[in-house]
């Protein structure tokens, strides 16, 4: 029987490694997410959605964007957010929630939270990010880390990026999450932001020559594990954004190839049979079958019958009355396409 995957008690902190992580993403690395990511890889550092200090602070109940699954780990919050007594509260309730680490947004460009002077535009605010990351560092024993870019909307040089990480660094901050691309504040949205910029990759290189004992993270626009493989070269470790979100079976030769560690799923049908479980128990709880199922459609992709199995999902999964039958039937599907293709090989 694949282990099953559900609460469990133990949120010690755990040692990270941080040679492979999915990027924090918007309304995507939910803990539904998160815990399928788990039925697949066991090793992978995952970020939180970015919650915001004000989502903390303002409400009443901080467990609802805190709580997660205990399978989760190593498992760590980013926080959106500039004022540094904020974000310390909110790097103490990282730690009581027993969180692994607590990451501040540099880096998204949206204009939504601009205005708030929450992500890329930090980093022409480079004294808040200080100040902040210092605050946070004394208010929590958890690892602090940034998440940024290398640059804000025409810079070009390499030594913005370097003085930067080497200013924030005098304050004790240790690992840097770099996105290899600058952030256009004005005229891209979001989407445009992660491609039109172009990638720099050699810029994240040199940071690690410059500042070698630092942990340097890189990210943007890694999609394979030989990528990865290759990044790992020169850098200490890879984010990978929404590749791992729309592919994710691209994560199952992670554990093996990256952390030296056995598989955790055998192939795809194995890592759905460790994530029914958790599908089961939430339903049982309230929760509608397509908060689960809306974070697994890419799971065959290039397979013959995902495109079946998508569109299943999509059309039953969103039902108020939908029941864990419907992704078992899902997955039936995939399995009678892909021994119809065996079938019409065999006869060939």
């Amino acid at each position: 029987m694949p282990e099953k995957i559900g609460p469990k008690p133990d949120i010690t902190n755990h040692k990270l490694d941080r040679r492979f992580s999915v990027a924090p993403m918007m309304d995507w690395t939910t803990s539904d997410f998160r815990v399928f990511a788990r039925c697949i890889t066991k090793n992978t550092l995952l970020y939180s959605e970015m919650v915001t200090t004000g989502a903390l602070l303002q409400g009443d109940n901080p467990e609802r964007f805190l709580k997660y699954d205990g399978c989760e780990h190593p498992i760590a919050l980013q926080l959106g957010g500039s004022d540094a007594k904020e974000l310390a509260k909110c790097a103490k309730l990282a730690e009581q929630f027993g969180y692994d680490e607590v990451n501040l947004n540099a880096g998204c460009p949206s204009d939504r939270v601009q205005n708030s002077l929450i992500g890329a535009i930090l980093m022409a605010h480079p004294e808040k990010i200080i100040d902040a990351m210092k605050a946070m560092q004394d208010a929590t024993s958890l690892p602090v880390t940034l998440k940024h870019r290398i640059g804000l909307d025409d810079q070009q040089e390499y030594s913005i990026v370097r003085d930067f990480v080497g200013n924030v660094a005098n304050e004790g901050v240790e690992t840097f999450i770099v996105h290899a691309r600058n952030a256009i504040l004005q005229g891209l949205s979001p989407k445009e932001n992660r491609e039109i910029p172009p990638l720099k990759y050699d810029y994240v290189y040199q940071l690690k020559k410059d500042f070698p004992h630092l942990e340097i993270i890189i990210n943007g626009g890694i999609k394979t594990i030989e990528e990865t493989q290759n990044h790992l070269c020169h850098i200490d470790g890879v984010m990978m954004g929404r590749e791992a979100y729309h592919n994710p079976w691209v994560m199952s030769s992670v554990d093996q190839i990256v952390f030296g560690q056995p598989s955790t799923a055998t192939d795809r049908f194995d890592a759905l049979d460790r994530y029914l479980p958790y599908v089961e128990q939430q339903l049982k709880q309230g929760a509608r079958l397509m908060h689960m199922t809306r974070h697994i459609l890419g799971i065959f992709q290039g397979l013959p019958g995902g495109k079946q199995f998508r569109r299943y999902l999509s059309e039953n999964g969103h039902r108020t009355d939908a029941t864990i039958q419907v992704l078992i039937d899902a997955i039936e599907l995939v399995k009678q396409q892909l021994d119809k293709t065996k079938d019409r090989s065999n006869e060939q």
